[in-house]
Formats: structure tokens, sequence, C-alpha cells
């Protein structure tokens, strides 16, 4: 989509959620973000959550009405799924497809189990995705301050005539308008997340840093300064190019690390680097990794590799220093983020 549009604030009007009751359903990372932005923005919201959750006492001790999934979605004008992408399918079959009427709204912060097939709404209901570029925590913190976190926005299904605009008023109340809302596709969303969070910012990234710490450890050199080096600095360089580009980054830092940059970067990212990543796009596209994923963690899998791999990441040595080292730090709130 090259056209795309970007929409601000003075492009969405909350009074197309007026006299309309959202539901969240889920209250984790993203779920407790939304519904507590969408309530201060002073829109109804209600969270649908299954009998016995941890989160049932948590969202009504801040202020939420609760109740299950299926009474919430026959409850809401506009419901909201937001809980695991490969918990999603059976969820929408048992409590939110019997509750869908015409004129509904479905909406998601991901495209996954739409593109995929794995939900297939009535045609008589919007299908839209407001998906914020950030974790639900600093969806929340952003609001917070004034500010927010930019969104993706699609509509794969309008029933209504103004999905579009149901779904940028949802964007406004969840702060996303205040940071700009890019228009897009189910599938664009969905692909280009998954290929950034695999091959860049949590496959790549961790993987790099891990293998510059083995580098150095094994070398000989002290554990703690190959933690400095190649991890916790990481942060430093990405703030860095997050306000102001690699050229703002560069212009930052010594004229050796920034040669060093030039000279080193292209051995480390190689084009048999490139053709990997390649694949890895593939292997999204043509739903590869979507079996799998849906594969392992299904009852049948039961998690078994997940776990295993979660297990084995959790033993790398650095997060043993790292763990050490961050007791260190002045400022050091290592829960903070993911507990607030």
């Amino acid at each position: 989509m090259a056209d795309a549009r970007i929409f601000y604030q003075q492009d969405c009007d909350l009074q197309y959620l007026a006299g309309k009751t959202v539901a969240i359903i889920g209250y984790g990372s993203q779920g407790h973000a939304h519904a507590l932005n969408l309530k201060e923005s002073g829109v109804n919201v209600i969270v649908g959550l299954y009998e016995g959750s941890k989160s049932w006492a948590k969202a009504e001790s801040q202020g939420l009405t609760v109740m299950t999934a299926a009474d919430a979605a026959a409850h809401a004008d506009l419901i909201m799924i937001l809980i695991n992408d490969e918990k999603q399918a059976k969820l929408y079959k048992e409590s939110i497809e019997p509750n869908l009427t015409p004129g509904k709204t479905l909406a998601f912060a991901h495209g996954f189990n739409i593109h995929f097939g794995c939900i297939k709404p009535p045609k008589d209901v919007n299908v839209i995705m407001i998906a914020p570029k950030g974790p639900g925590h600093t969806v929340r913190s952003e609001y917070q301050a004034g500010k927010g976190v930019p969104c993706l926005i699609a509509v794969e299904q309008d029933a209504t005539g103004d999905a579009l605009e149901i779904g940028l008023a949802y964007a406004l109340g969840i702060g996303g308008a205040r940071a700009g809302v890019l228009e897009t596709t189910f599938r664009t969303e969905t692909e280009t997340d998954l290929f950034g969070e695999q091959a860049v910012l949590c496959g790549g990234v961790c993987a790099l840093m891990q293998a510059g710490y083995e580098t150095l450890v094994e070398a000989g050199y002290d554990p703690r300064n190959a933690y400095f080096e190649c991890i916790h600095e990481m942060k430093l360089i990405v703030d860095l190019i997050y306000q102001s580009g690699f050229a703002g980054m560069r212009y930052s830092i010594s004229n050796t690390a920034e040669y060093g940059d030039y000279v080193t970067g292209p051995k480390i990212i190689t084009p048999e680097t490139k053709q990997t990543m390649k694949k890895i796009l593939k292997d999204i596209q043509d739903g590869t990794f979507a079996k799998e994923f849906l594969l392992d963690m299904s009852d049948s899998g039961a998690q078994v590799h997940f776990n295993a791999m979660r297990k084995l990441a959790s033993e790398h040595p650095s997060e043993v220093v790292g763990a050490e080292i961050r007791k260190l730090y002045s400022w050091s709130d290592e829960d903070k983020l993911i507990n607030n």
C-alpha cells in the first residue's frame, strides 16, 4: 500500500464510540492498557475473562466491570480480542461467535488469526485491526504521559459502512492517534510483524547480543565486561536510533565506533544472512511458521518444544551475569515494565 494514509487526532472522532460498549477480551499487557486508556478517554468499557482468571480482581480493583468473555461479547458493540494468538480461535468459537449479531465490530491488535484463516467471522459484522506498535505497558505509560504509541489500522470487513471511523475512534481512545495511525491491511501487518519479531527485534537482536557475549567470554574476558559491551549498551544505541535515526546515532558515538560500524556491519550481516532472512519471510508468507507454531501450542503439541526452548534460553550464562549486574544499578527497578 504505497500511498497508505496516516491519520492523526484531528482525523478521528470519539463520537463513533458514543453510546457503545467496548469489550476488551483479556487483561494482560495489551488488555489492561487498552481498557484503562479507553475508560479514561470516556468510553464505556467492560472486560471479558474466563472464570477463575487471576486478572479478574485486578481489573475490578482498577474500576472496570468484569464478566465472562461470552457475557462481555453479548453486551458489547465492539469486541477487541487481546489474548494470545494460539488461544483466540477456540475462545472465538466458544464464547464470541454465538454472541455476534449483525452490525457488531470484531477487533484485533494483530492480524494472525484472520489472515491465516483460524477465525472466519460472518459477513454481517465489521472486522478491524488497531495494532499499537509497542508493548502494552508502553501503550499505557505513554498515554498517561499525554503522548501515544503509533498504531496500524486495517479494515478487513466493513459491514456498517463506518468501520474505519470506528477503528480510528478506538485508536484515538487508546492514545495512538496522538502519535499517528498508519493504514495497512491484515496481511501486511501480520507478515511484517512476524518477520520483524523473528529476524530483527527478538530473534535477530537477542541472538546477536548473546553471540557477542559468548565470543568475548570464550576469549577469556570477564563476563561482566562482556555483558556491558554486548548487551547492556544495546539500549543506549537503540534509544539514539529511536530519537534520531541511524545518522543521529552515528553523530552521537565516537569516530572509532562509527568507523567500526561501517567496516564491520557487512561482515556480520552477509549476503548469506540476507538469504536466510528471505527464507524466514517466505515461511511466514506461505503459512509454514503459523502451522508449526499452532501445532506446538496445541493440546496435542503440549508446548513441548516451546517450553524446552524457553528453558534453554533462560539458562544462558548472560542471564545469570545480567541479573547480578542489574542489581548494581542505582536506578534498578527490574520488574517495573512488566509488573506495572
